[in-house]
């Protein structure tokens, strides 16, 4: 797994699955733990990455991918270096909440969520805008402090969307683009700056476990515009 070119190589992880993940809530920076069906896809995570060659693993500070990262780094026997840059997206005062009750007790919020837009935020929450900056000044430092070696990083699947995003050269207005599950894999090499997707939502680890919750931010918005229409 140590890159013999001229980059660095990111090997992507997202938490593994909450309660809340499978309640489709705005999960945001609530700091919650892992389900028993998301312990059991980071120790097969820890067991698809064994025998790999990494040179470090870092992970946002919450709970859920801090929960992620421990099996990997032991796998590793490396030590997960915290970096709060790797958080994800807050919320603000809809961080934990249904979708339900964010129509029902911030109707504006959502109404304004669901134009996508870079600079919207929910009440007291962080933009789109700042949310990839942080992330990606997050993801830059971890690149140069590891100049052609690979590093592995848990993280959230907003986090992933910015990266994603970056790789593709896409816009920050716009629902996601990308599949982004519980516990896949997803590899990037990035040299001189440029971010290339070598592969991407690679979940052959956890084919026999049960179906994830999906959020899928195209559905919802097509879902909204039909109830609208009718």
């Amino acid at each position: 797994m140590r890159m013999t070119v001229d980059a660095t190589e990111l090997v992507l992880v997202r938490h593994g699955e909450t309660d809340m993940n499978r309640e489709l809530r705005f999960q945001g920076q609530v700091n919650v733990g892992l389900n028993a069906i998301g312990l059991a896809q980071a120790r097969r995570l820890a067991a698809r990455l064994a025998g790999e060659k990494a040179d470090a693993v870092y992970v946002s500070d919450l709970l859920r991918a801090r929960q992620t990262a421990e099996p990997i780094a032991g796998e590793l026997a490396l030590q997960p270096v915290a970096d709060a840059g790797l958080r994800e997206q807050a919320f603000g005062r809809v961080d934990g909440m249904r979708v339900d009750d964010i129509k029902r007790d911030h109707p504006e919020a959502w109404e304004g969520w669901l134009r996508f837009e870079q600079d919207f935020a929910m009440p007291e929450g962080e933009s789109t805008r700042a949310f990839h900056t942080r992330v990606m000044d997050a993801v830059q430092r971890v690149v140069a402090a590891h100049p052609h070696q690979t590093v592995v990083i848990v993280t959230h699947g907003g986090v992933l969307d910015m990266i994603y995003r970056t790789a593709r050269s896409l816009g920050l207005d716009g629902p996601r683009q990308s599949e982004i599950p519980n516990a896949g894999l997803n590899r990037i090499r990035v040299r001189q700056g440029t971010y290339e997707i070598m592969s991407w939502a690679d979940t052959q680890h956890l084919a026999d476990l049960p179906p994830q919750p999906v959020y899928d931010q195209r559905k919802l918005v097509a879902g909204e515009a039909s109830r609208t229409a009718a």
